[in-house]
């Protein structure tokens, strides 16, 4: 499901709501504005800045703001389930409260896994160090492949983007231990101090697994020296998102002729993958790969694949492990402690046993009447959006019969998932946590690889129930909204409708419009890649587009850092086009057609203000500078900001003149969808 296009990439307000006798009786923290800040010269700040003067980051985290706070709170809630569950006895074994509690109980057993030291590694280092050539090294990753993952083959499996009905084994670039490729090549101090670290990083794995501090550093710097050549395969980020381009499928016999040194008979038979045709998403990291594999020295290899597993399971070993890695990864996300042990397992157990917990959280924390609202809400978005389709002035209708086809078959996923799967096959031991976790992954491998060559099963979900995100996925052409992320300040369900419109409504909004992006928009209503414009309205389209891309590659996040308009389009469009669809859907309800006034402020500015409260989020400098060059969503403020700037009612609803900095000509706002 590599296509899904989320609300966000990484954890991203800490907004109050006030209490009166255990009942919320306001919705928008006034406190949190700055009114200082005229409206229409930075609209971000005039809604959140006394909250961003005053909000200090946790040392655990690379940010705050409202993702990171509900993020928080949701772990709380998983907590009080976990805990419940671990301290029951006499449960039958494999039900759902026996493996998440036993599971937890595993994770928090500090003691016994620090016993374990690096152990259960051993075994497959050992056949590594055997190792004389890339063939027998190809050999025993295969081999192993239904156990671990071989991460220089990078893969997944879904949707065949143009047979949407059938699932398709997709190889992916991978090889690489930075964030994307360009962190190899570029000579700015920061880059090069990461590129420094990694090396020492490799190296302390080394020693921590028996290697001598000189033998280690030398491993260290092949591992560097090996990516940089990988790396020159990469396609970049903005490259990675043209579906066209990545779409390649072809037989595995052409296969072997791209990259012949792989040997992907035996490989994909071993990882209980035989087929006949796949699709390759970057064939030049193959071509790359094969050459590389002969051409390096076989010891670079024996190194990258060692420090790769290690790389893998770290999490999941001592201390010592657990805190290298942390030291590492901060130097990207900016955090400067680690989070409590509970919220580590909590979020493993999450993404492990998904369904399993996930059934046990929705139950306790999302209600019947909750997913009610939030189907009308849903409803109403897609009314909306129907009729502004209908009144393009820039598509013929030939297009827009195509697009009204399109939206109409979205299949909606609210909350959780219609039935649940199990994970009866996961042993899960109390005393075993690295056990459990490679029991659930290899549970994960065998699920996926059924599916090749089989119907989709578009009742599957790509995010787990507690998740706070939300996505679009083109070849399912589904919305999905977690239960995770359907509550305040996103969603409330007692909160006057401009409060909900303007938050969860813009989220709707937003992975609505997701089908209809530059990327979205080149599947049609069965999810398959397929042109349904015509030649002209698709001209129409890219022209506004690219006006789009050129006004956000203006914005300026951090010292001389902008925004990366190419890599962000997709989530721009689905920003603009979000409000515009909420705000619509708004002026359907008996507040939005009103004038009665809350707090002294109007529906209007409530709805606008609701939506600025979503994204009251301050990051780390690391963090930012991480996901400027790979994260397609641009930064919280631009995100309220630059929809804004560009939508007609918001200047009515806040006065906004020629004189405020926010001020576009009429002529020069985004309007699209």
């Amino acid at each position: 499901m590599k296509q899904i296009t989320l609300l966000l990439a990484g954890m991203a307000l800490l907004a109050s709501c006030k209490h009166n006798a255990g009942k919320t009786v306001a919705y928008f923290d006034k406190a949190g504005m700055d009114t200082t800040v005229q409206p229409g010269d930075d609209f971000f700040l005039y809604a959140n800045g006394s909250w961003v003067r005053s909000a200090k980051i946790p040392d655990d985290q690379s940010g705050w703001g409202s993702f990171y706070t509900l993020y928080d709170e949701n772990l709380k809630k998983q907590k009080t389930i976990l805990e419940d569950a671990a301290g029951k006895t006499g449960l039958a074994k494999g039900s759902e409260e026996q493996q998440v509690g036993d599971f937890y109980a595993s994770g928090m057993d500090t003691a016994g896994i620090e016993k374990k030291g690096y152990e259960p590694l051993k075994p497959f280092l050992a056949r590594i160090d055997a190792v004389k050539d890339y063939k027998e090294l190809l050999t025993v990753m295969a081999d192993h492949a239904k156990e671990i993952d071989i991460d220089l083959i990078g893969y997944y499996v879904g949707a065949d983007e143009k047979n949407s009905s059938k699932n398709i084994l997709v190889l992916v670039q991978s090889g690489t231990s930075l964030p994307e490729k360009e962190y190899y090549t570029k000579t700015d101090s920061i880059t090069v101090s990461q590129r420094k670290a990694l090396v020492t990083h490799a190296a302390k794995y080394f020693e921590l697994t028996g290697t001598d501090a000189d033998a280690a550093a030398r491993s260290g710097a092949a591992i560097l020296a090996l990516e940089t050549e990988i790396a020159k395969s990469h396609i970049t980020p903005v490259e990675q998102r043209d579906p066209v381009k990545n779409y390649n499928k072809m037989s595995v016999a052409d296969l072997e002729k791209v990259s012949p040194n792989i040997g992907w008979s035996s490989v994909l038979t071993k990882m209980g993958a035989p087929l006949d045709s796949v699709n390759v998403a970057q064939p030049a990291y193959y071509q790359a790969l094969s050459s590389l594999l002969a051409s390096q020295p076989i010891q670079s290899w024996k190194d990258k694949v060692k420090f790769d597993y290690i790389s893998a399971h770290a999490a999941y070993l001592n201390k010592a492990f657990v805190n290298e890695r942390f030291a590492f990864n901060k130097l990207f996300s900016g955090a400067r402690a680690q989070p409590e042990r509970w919220k580590k397992i909590a979020s493993l157990a999450d993404g492990g046993l998904k369904d399993p917990f996930g059934e046990l959280f929705a139950k306790k924390y999302f209600p019947p009447e909750a997913k009610q609202r939030m189907d009308e809400l849903v409803n109403n978005l897609q009314s909306a959006f129907k009729t502004r389709i209908a009144r393009l002035d820039w598509m013929g209708d030939s297009t827009k019969q195509k697009a009204q086809e399109k939206l109409a078959a979205f299949l909606k996923k609210i909350g959780y998932p219609e039935k649940w799967k199990n994970y009866a096959d996961v042993d899960i031991k109390r005393d075993d946590f690295f056990g459990n976790m490679a029991g659930i992954a290899q549970h994960n491998r065998k699920e996926n690889m059924d599916k090749i060559g089989k119907p989709v099963d578009k009742t599957e979900w790509g995010m787990t129930v507690p998740e706070v995100n939300a996505y679009y996925n083109p070849t399912y052409n589904e919305i999905v909204f977690p239960a995770g992320i359907l509550q305040f300040p996103f969603f409330e369900l007692h909160a006057d409708d401009a409060i909900n419109y303007g938050a969860i409504g813009m989220v709707i909004g937003h992975e609505m419009t997701h089908g209809f992006d530059d990327q979205g928009s080149q599947y049609d209503a069965a999810g398959n890649l397929k042109n349904w414009w015509t030649a002209k309205d698709n001209e129409r389209f890219k022209g506004k587009t690219k006006a789009v891309a050129r006004q956000y590659s203006q914005f300026v996040v951090l010292d001389s850092l902008h925004i990366n308009g190419e890599l962000t389009l997709g989530e721009n469009l689905a920003d603009i086009g979000g409000l515009a669809i909420a705000y619509d859907a708004f002026k359907m309800t008996k507040q939005g057609q009103g004038a009665d006034k809350i707090d002294g402020l109007t529906p209007d500015q409530r709805f606008f203000l609701g939506n600025a409260q979503v994204w009251r989020v301050v990051n780390r400098p690391e963090l930012v500078r991480t996901l400027i060059t790979t994260n397609p969503h641009s930064p919280e403020q631009f995100r309220v900001n630059g929809p804004l700037s560009n939508f007609d009612p918001f200047y009515k609803a806040f006065n906004v003149t020629e004189k405020s900095k926010m001020y576009r000509k009429p002529e020069d706002r985004a309007k699209i969808w």
